[in-house]
Formats: structure tokens, C-alpha cells, sequence
């Protein structure tokens, strides 16, 4: 099991999010296809649109 697929599964069992750095999380969400925006101090993630 990749590193990736163990902190979706840890993510998803909802029992550790205060466990979880940002910056693991940010990577996650590109890996799974978003698009990262930032406004400020605010990081904003979106569906990439085919």
C-alpha cells in the first residue's frame, strides 16, 4: 500500500484528522486531480474540468 492510499484511508476512517499536516493533505489533493488555487492565506482546490 502506497503512502498515498494510507493517508486517503486514514482521511476517510474519520478517527485521526487531527493527525494529518497540511502540506500531506495538499499533495493528496493534487495526486487525486484538483487544482490548487491561492487568495491570500486561503488554498482553494477544485475539480479539474475535462
Amino acid at each position: 500500500m502506497s503512502q498515498t492510499d494510507k493517508l486517503l484511508a486514514k482521511i476517510l476512517s474519520g478517527t485521526s484528522d487531527k493527525n494529518i499536516a497540511f502540506e500531506q493533505l495538499c499533495q493528496l489533493l493534487i495526486k487525486l486531480g484538483f487544482d490548487k488555487r491561492i487568495r491570500g492565506s486561503h488554498h482553494i482546490y477544485m475539480q479539474k474540468m475535462v
